[in-house]
């Protein structure tokens, strides 16, 4: 069980990592902020508190790239300066995951669909090797129209990858439009658990909930991937992007930054009494 001093620290964290995205992208003058804040609690509970040095996490949704040097640079993989240097030329940190430059990124992704094969095999060496090793997969709803998901899946199933952690960021919005209108909800719990998954529905902004989830899926290897089906808003914690299809787009006016930022710090930070 969470202690409430723990989940003031984890509310905390939710806020400084925002605000550290939202200080990139304002720096860039960059868009993809709507997908980053949906996912950024999920990175905390899986890369920031469950990740153990023989796991592996892959952000399969690569646009949300910012999300993920905020998480780095926060676990110290990433420094200071070269957070700076985002999505300068030279930099080793463009706006989709680029691999062999940081230990924590060890395949560029952002052509969705590939997050999921690639986390497959891994945990397929994984269990080769007789480890007690783990894969975690952050993927997008949309990423889920995929046939190569979809085969990915099927080969984790025949496989008994027990070991493979896969989280959808369920935000229901998608390229141009609604994933419900694309190609229908394909980021379904009932037919995720009716191919093989062990499949939970959590709210994907709950870190204590994501943090209980994670630790029950792994307690007791049982043959079967996990898959938590992860209910997110997209642009969580700015109200002017929640649940707004542009700002997967669009970059911020200083005056939108401006907004942003205190609207996380006075949603997220603890005040300290006078």
């Amino acid at each position: 069980m969470t202690s409430t001093t723990e989940l003031t620290d984890l509310q905390t964290l939710q806020g400084q990592l925002r605000l550290k995205l939202l200080g990139l992208y304002n720096q860039a003058h960059a868009g993809h902020i709507g997908c980053s804040l949906s996912c950024i609690d999920l990175m905390i509970a899986t890369l920031v508190q469950r990740k153990r040095e023989q796991d592996t996490f892959l952000l399969s949704k690569g646009h949300a790239a910012a999300a993920l040097y905020a998480c780095l640079n926060h676990l110290g993989e990433i420094s200071d300066d070269v957070l700076a240097t985002y999505y300068l030329n030279g930099t080793t940190l463009p706006a989709h995951p680029a691999p062999n430059q940081h230990k924590g990124i060890p395949f560029a992704t952002g052509s969705l669909g590939h997050g999921l094969p690639i986390g497959t095999g891994i945990a397929k060496a994984g269990k080769l090797r007789g480890d007690d090793s783990r894969v975690f997969v952050l993927m997008s709803d949309g990423e889920t129209n995929e046939g190569t998901t979809w085969e990915a899946a099927h080969f984790s199933i025949q496989h008994e990858l027990d070991n493979l952690i896969v989280l959808i960021d369920k935000n229901g919005l998608q390229g141009f439009g609604q994933t419900a209108q694309v190609l229908g909800d394909t980021a379904d719990v009932q037919t995720w658990k009716a191919i093989g998954f062990e499949t939970v529905v959590v709210d994907g902004h709950n870190i204590a909930e994501l943090l209980v989830t994670i630790d029950q899926l792994t307690a007791t290897p049982n043959g079967k991937p996990k898959l938590i089906i992860a209910e997110t808003v997209k642009g969580k914690g700015v109200s002017y992007m929640e649940n707004r299809l542009e700002w997967h787009y669009l970059p911020m006016s200083e005056a939108q930054y401006e907004q942003a930022h205190a609207e996380v710090s006075e949603r997220y930070l603890v005040k300290q009494p006078a």
